[in-house]
């Protein structure tokens, strides 16, 4: 619980100081990301920015504190000794790995949709959305 706090405070102190917070000791590595919003009333277009991290936990994989959140609950699962008390148990952490995986899945196509080449860009140096090195 504390890594998965931890890895949003990074991003949060990351994103208050416009990305000129130190991210575990050393500048940050982070893309610059035009996208435009359309005021549906006026049908202005407006253009914004947001900067993506890509140093600390948020250099690992694209939602890592989700990593941190699916560790904490089969550990508590599996605490339950399923061998012995069935599967039951195990259903919390099961239902949540899809949960969470599909909200991945949703996020990342939600971003090439806003992002667009940027997006593209942030997967190239981020490429796990999870699990580095495996997903």
């Amino acid at each position: 619980m504390v890594l998965n706090y931890a890895a949003d405070r990074e991003r949060d102190v990351f994103r208050a100081t416009n990305g000129q917070a130190l991210v575990w000791g050393k500048k940050p590595e982070y893309i610059v990301a035009e996208y435009s919003i359309v005021d549906r009333k006026t049908g202005q277009e407006t253009k914004k920015t947001s900067l993506l991290l890509a140093s600390g936990f948020w250099g690992m994989a694209r939602h890592f504190q989700y990593f941190f959140e699916l560790t904490a609950a089969w550990s508590w699962c599996l605490l339950s000794n399923p061998l012995v008390n069935g599967l039951l148990p195990l259903f919390y952490a099961a239902f949540l790995t899809y949960l969470l995986i599909d909200r991945a899945n949703r996020d990342s196509k939600k971003c090439h949709l806003k992002y667009g080449k940027h997006y593209e860009e942030y997967c190239r140096l981020v490429p796990y959305k999870i699990i580095p090195g495996v997903y």
